[in-house]
This record gives C-alpha cells, sequence and structure tokens, in this order.
C-alpha cells in the first residue's frame, strides 16, 4: 500500500481573468468578519485592480483550486517620503488553515515587496492572527483605527 500523495501550494499572482476568484474569497473573508455588507466591489471592477501595478494579489492553489489569497497596495508613506506595501487582506480557507498557507502567502509577498516595509492592522480579539503574525516575526503594536465617512457631517 502505498502513501497518498501530498498535493503541492502554488502561489501566484492574480490575473485580470482571477477577479471572478477574488471576488468570492473577499466575500468568504467579509462573511468570517461578519461584514459582508460592506463589501461591493464587482468582479468587473477586480478584474481592471488586477491590471493595476500598485495592486499586488496573489492566490494560493492546490490542484487548481484557490485556497487562500493575500491582497497589497503599494503605497507612499509620508512621513519616511519612501513606498511601503499596505497589505489589505491575508485569508486562507477553513480546512487549509494551519497547513502553511498563510506563510506561503507572506513569504511571497515579502518577496515580491523589493524589501519595502509590510503594514498591516489585525482586530485585537483575533488572538490566533496575532500569534501568527508574531510567529513570523512581525512587530504587534495596539493601534485604535477610525472609519469615517467623508458624507458625514460634524
Amino acid at each position: 500500500m502505498t502513501a497518498p500523495t501530498r498535493s503541492r501550494t502554488v502561489i501566484r499572482e492574480a490575473t485580470p481573468d482571477d477577479a471572478g476568484t477574488v471576488r468570492t474569497l473577499i466575500g468568504e473573508i467579509a462573511a468570517h468578519q461578519a461584514q459582508s455588507a460592506s463589501v461591493t466591489v464587482t468582479a468587473e471592477q477586480w478584474a481592471g485592480y488586477l491590471e493595476r501595478p500598485d495592486i499586488t494579489v496573489l492566490l494560493a492553489e492546490i490542484d487548481g483550486d484557490a485556497v487562500g489569497y493575500v491582497s497589497a497596495v503599494r503605497r507612499l508613506h509620508l512621513w519616511s517620503g519612501e513606498d511601503i506595501v499596505a497589505l489589505d487582506d491575508l485569508y486562507v480557507r477553513p480546512g487549509h488553515r494551519d497547513t502553511g498557507v498563510g506563510r506561503l502567502l507572506m513569504s511571497e509577498l515579502a518577496a515580491r515587496s523589493e524589501g519595502l516595509t509590510i503594514t498591516w492592522g489585525v482586530q485585537p480579539d483575533n488572538d490566533a492572527a496575532i500569534r501568527f503574525y508574531r510567529r513570523l516575526g512581525a512587530t504587534v503594536r495596539a493601534k485604535v483605527v477610525c472609519v469615517w465617512t467623508a458624507r458625514q457631517r460634524t
């Protein structure tokens, strides 16, 4: 009897053809965070975003099926006058967590970030994510994030 073969995780850059998959994954992470109503972007919009040089989306696939993604935007950090990479989402589908997929996605993002600092936010009660980021070697700093819609008046 032979041992079962283990499928290899492939990390690749998303293309405009992957817009539907990216939109689906965004919907899943939003649902996981009880924020589905906040997601208004369409797959058609994502097709355009995936052509932009300042946006990076990496897909993790096993046997051609997406099991996770990381998304980030390269932008200017006004204090230092240098570019940084602002990570937007890191998401691994249930059933594939704690298998190294998140680490692979983060490692590949770092490899493609030209040595730039990568920053991101995490909910303070997301203990599993904070442990994961610390194991990566990230510094975790407490900061409150405020949201203000410009249409609001004071």
